[in-house]
C-alpha cells in the first residue's frame, strides 16, 4: 500500500520547493504529538534545519475536550519562547478533518503571532470538516468510513492501514 520512504521523501522534496520558493531562512519545524513528531524528527533531520525541533501536545486545545476528557499521556509542549514573526514548519501525520491542525494553530498563537505557518503532513487523507489545507503532502488518500491510517514508531516508523469491523 503507502511506503514510509516513499511518502518521506515526496513529503521531503515539496518542503524544499516550498522552502526556495517562500525564500524561508532559519524556519522553526514543530511536530504535532504524537505520530507528527515522529515524522517531524525524520525530515528535521533531513533538511538540516539548525534550530530545535519544537514539539506541540494540543491536548488542552482539541474542541472534544469536554466529551473525550484529558489525554493520560498529555506532555508538555516545547517551543521557543520567541515565535513572533517566525516562519513555521508545523509536521503532522494524517490530515483528516482539520481540527488537529486548528488546535496546534491555537497554541501556536498563544506564543505569538508566526510570520507564516506550512502545513506539512505525511498523508491527507478524505472526511475535512474545517477549510484548512496542508502546503506539503506525502500522498493523498480516499478510505472508507471504517478505515484509518495507523502510524507506528518512532523506530522503525511504519504506517499501515486499520478497518474497524462494523456491526451488521
Amino acid at each position: 500500500m503507502l511506503e514510509i520512504s516513499e511518502l518521506l521523501n515526496t513529503l521531503e522534496a515539496e518542503l524544499k520547493r516550498i522552502i526556495e520558493q517562500r525564500q524561508l531562512v532559519n524556519p522553526l519545524m514543530i511536530g504535532i504529538r504524537t505520530g507528527g513528531v515522529w515524522v517531524a524528527e525524520h525530515l528535521h533531520r533531513r533538511l538540516a534545519i539548525g534550530e530545535p525541533l519544537g514539539l506541540l501536545d494540543i491536548s488542552f486545545y482539541r474542541d472534544d475536550f469536554s466529551q473525550i476528557g484529558v489525554n493520560p499521556k498529555v506532555k508538555p509542549s516545547q517551543l521557543p519562547t520567541h515565535i513572533e514573526g517566525r516562519d513555521i514548519i508545523l509536521i503532522d501525520d494524517v490530515f483528516h478533518t482539520g481540527r488537529t491542525i486548528r488546535a496546534a494553530m491555537n497554541e501556536i498563537f498563544d506564543y505569538g503571532r508566526p510570520n507564516q505557518i506550512i502545513l506539512a503532513v505525511l498523508i491527507e487523507r478524505d472526511g475535512r470538516q474545517i477549510p484548512l489545507n496542508p502546503d506539503c503532502v506525502g500522498a493523498r488518500i480516499t478510505l472508507d468510513a471504517n478505515q484509518w491510517i495507523k502510524l507506528t514508531g518512532p523506530e522503525p516508523l511504519d504506517i499501515y492501514l486499520e478497518t474497524i469491523a462494523t456491526a451488521e
